[in-house]
């Protein structure tokens, strides 16, 4: 490899810790690769490479939430941004930093709803919902069900009316009982 695509490389990869640096929150595969190529910072297989790398050298790491990957940046991953700070162009930094910013809101939204479950037997799946607001747990709700419909249909339901579900949790364990 020449210099030069040394350079393209700690560049790329630099991009991808700075985006998920900004965004400081955890960003889906799907989240970042429509960022990274709607951008045109780099191709989709580099892009999946480099996520791989950066996982396995502790500057990202990974969690799968609902079968899908999210990534968020290490102290590691953070001491490197602040070792080569001129590295990534002005230029790119600040394409990077108009587009985070419209994009923000809406991952917010995105990632802090989950619903999930896994089976524990045949007849029984810990299904597990949570709403989360700025790195702050508003609700982490855990529940057994017999069957795998009942579980998929908490989750969606969930995932759809999370707020107004939340809503009537805390109005029921609110109600004053005689």
């Amino acid at each position: 490899m020449s210099p030069a695509n040394n350079k393209e490389l700690a560049e790329s990869k630099l991009i991808l810790l700075y985006i998920i640096n900004k965004l400081n929150i955890p960003v889906s595969n799907l989240q970042i690769t429509k960022l990274v190529l709607e951008n045109k910072f780099m191709n989709y297989f580099f892009l999946q490479q480099f996520l791989n790398e950066l996982c396995d050298n502790n500057m990202l790491s990974s969690r799968i939430i609902e079968s899908k990957t999210f990534y968020s940046i290490t102290e590691t991953g953070k001491q490197t941004l602040g070792y080569f700070p001129n590295i990534i162009p002005f230029g790119i930094k600040a394409q990077i930093d108009s587009t985070l910013s419209s994009l923000k809101k809406n991952m917010r939204n995105e990632t802090l709803i989950t619903a999930d479950f896994i089976p524990e037997s045949e007849n029984e799946y810990s299904v597990r919902c949570s709403v989360n607001e700025d790195n702050f747990c508003l609700v982490d709700l855990k529940l057994t069900v017999g069957t795998k419909n009942d579980a998929r249909i908490i989750c969606d339901n969930w995932r759809k009316n999370s707020q107004t579900i939340y809503s009537e949790i805390i109005d029921s364990v609110m109600k004053k009982r005689s």
